[in-house]
């Protein structure tokens, strides 16, 4: 192949590249991207998410004032406690040297 080749080819990666930026910001700015809101508020959050270990997760799931306790793994997915009344986290005992907060 020759420079013209080389460079043509350069010209229509940078074309089709900005063409999915364009896309991208035009789906981001008209809402298409976002999943559609009906009432006041998000009813769905995840709280806190933990790695056990490269196959399974370890997922805090608020729905409501509800938190569910999933684990997550490799094809399966395991409800380890339900309907647990959402409130505020604990305060930590310790900090990492293991020093008593005030």
């Amino acid at each position: 192949m020759e420079f013209e080749g080389y460079l043509r080819f350069v010209l229509a990666l940078i074309f089709v590249l900005a063409l999915i930026g364009a896309c991208a910001a035009l789906a981001r700015r008209f809402g298409i991207a976002q999943p559609m809101r009906i009432g006041s508020g998000r009813r769905l959050a995840v709280v806190e998410a933990i790695t056990l270990d490269p196959k399974r997760r370890l997922v805090l799931v608020k729905r409501d004032s509800v938190e569910h306790l999933v684990l997550l793994g490799a094809g399966t997915e395991l409800l380890i406690e339900g309907g647990i009344e959402g409130g505020e986290a604990p305060p930590q005992a310790g900090t990492a040297d293991g020093e008593e907060r005030p």
